[in-house]
This record gives structure tokens, sequence and C-alpha cells, in this order.
């Protein structure tokens, strides 16, 4: 792909004459539900979906916030951000050096540093486990009706259940997507990165992305589970709670890889195969589930 390559180039364009960056020679780095791309100069444009101004600016937000307190974070470029381009939010940030993906400790490293500070006084939302599940089923054309139904349903349970969950640790500012893919390693150490999630909530949604790595999808070892849970000084799969949030992550990425699948033929298979789990046609957990990008 390159600049000229589809309706990316005009906004990608306007956004950079907007923050004064020069689009010449950018390169895609990826394209899924936020197009992120690669100027010269080691900065990186973040152009997020249309109606996601809000979040953005929370973003940006939240990354000077941690900055402020020493976080390990990637950096929102100091400009005035984001800005509007066909009616899309654009974001600028500081390209990390080279780096690799986080370790389940590097996770639960960063974690302890995030939780126990004090909310900000920015607004954040309150979290929302079934952001877009709605919109993610929706657009779920490759699977059949019966089995959207099925989702459906699912995610209506499970909402049901969030709203009457048992009370567990002390809310605080959690990141809301907190796995190794959103922790890279570089040579100075790992830092925390998307903050789209960020919200109040209760801490175990952060440790739970991290327990059904093991419980789920066995990506995750029970050794290295075990680490996770002596570092951070709890373990989420004997809280009560434990079986409503591992449901509504599983849900999440299933229908993260449904959705994807009707335009992407390439994933269908391995979106069909999760709805199949969860249904109860394969095989007890912990399940197979392959990373998708």
């Amino acid at each position: 792909m390159t600049l000229s390559d589809g309706p990316t180039r005009t906004i990608l364009e306007e956004a950079c004459g907007a923050a004064g960056f020069n689009p010449a020679g950018a390169e895609p780095v990826r394209m899924a539900e936020n197009e992120i791309w690669r100027l010269p100069g080691k900065v990186i444009v973040r152009i997020a979906r249309a109606g996601q101004w809000k979040a953005a600016v929370r973003e940006v937000r939240v990354a000077r916030w941690l900055a402020d307190n020493d976080v390990p974070a990637v950096r929102a470029l100091p400009i005035e951000q984001p800005v509007e381009a066909a009616g899309r939010p654009v974001t600028f940030w500081v390209e990390l050096p080279p780096h690799e993906n986080g370790t389940v400790r590097d996770v639960v490293t960063l974690l302890k540093m995030l939780h126990p500070l004090p909310v900000p006084d920015f607004p954040l939302d309150r979290l929302d486990p079934f952001v877009r599940v709605t919109e993610r089923i929706d657009a779920a054309t490759s699977l059949s009706e019966e089995d959207r139904g099925w989702l459906r349903h699912r995610h209506a349970e499970l909402r049901a259940w969030w709203e009457r969950r048992p009370v567990g640790l002390r809310e605080c500012v959690v990141h809301g997507d907190a796995w190794v893919g959103n922790v890279p390693r570089t040579a100075a150490g790992p830092l925390l990165m998307d903050f789209e999630r960020v919200s109040v909530g209760p801490p175990e949604w952060d440790l739970v992305s991290t327990a059904v790595k093991m419980t789920t999808t066995s990506a995750v070892t029970r050794a290295e589970y075990a680490e996770f849970c002596t570092a951070y000084g709890t373990d989420v799969t004997q809280w009560e709670g434990y079986e409503l949030l591992a449901g509504a992550r599983e849900l999440r990425m299933t229908t993260y890889a449904a959705q994807h699948a009707a335009t992407r033929p390439e994933w269908r298979a391995e979106a069909q195969y999760r709805v199949d789990c969860l249904r109860g046609r394969a095989e007890p957990r912990p399940w197979h589930w392959k990373g998708i990008m």
C-alpha cells in the first residue's frame, strides 16, 4: 500500500497540513479499526474512526497525564491535537524506537504503576466492557444469522450480569485492554500504549486480559500466570466475578474477529472457530485461538 491508495490519502494529507507536517514519504503501519501511518522524522499518525473525537481527545490527555506521573508510555507530540480530517479525528505521536511485544511480567509491572494513581481531573468514562459489541455483531456478515442471534443473546446475558456484578478491588483508572500487544518493550524497558479504552472501573478488568490467555486461549502458561499473580498480589481467577469478566473478554475477542472476517476472508475460519468454541461445538477450554492482525 502507498500513500496514493484509497481515501486515506486525502485524510492523511489534510490532517498533516492542519498539524504542520509533510505527508510525503508516509508509510502504512496498520490498517484496522484505526489506521496507523509513519511519517519521516519519527512521527506516528493515528487516524481514528468517525465519531471518535471524544475518545481521541481522551487518549491525548491520558498520554500527557501518564507522562506527568512518570509512567512509561507512548508520548503524544506537544502540538494542539487531535485535528479533524474528513470527519475523522487524527492524533500524532512520537514513534517508538525498535521494540518487541512485552512479557506478562511487563504488563503487571505497568499495571502496578497505573492502578494506584489518583483519578485525573479531566473526564474519564466509566468502564464499559461491551463497547462496540453490538456494532461488531451487526457487521459480522460472514456468520450465520443463527450464530449472530446467539451472540446477541450472550451479549444481553453478560450485560445484565455486569449490572449486578460482585464487589471486588477498589475501583481505579484502568487501561481497558491490558495485554502484551499493548505493552511494547524497548531497550529502555516496557511502556504502555493504546489508550482508547482507558476509563474508571474495577482493576479486575485489566487483570482478566492476562488470565484468559491462560484459561481460554492457552497463550500464557500456568507458570507465567503464577508469576503475574504474585507480582500483582491477587489472582482474579479466584474472584467470584471472574466468569463474568472472562465471558465479556471472550465475547469481545470473538466479535472483533467476526466483524473483520466479513471483509477479510482469511479471518473467517478463525472467527467461526471462536464462535464454535463459545457455543460448545469445539473441544473444552483452553482453546487455541490464533492471533489476528
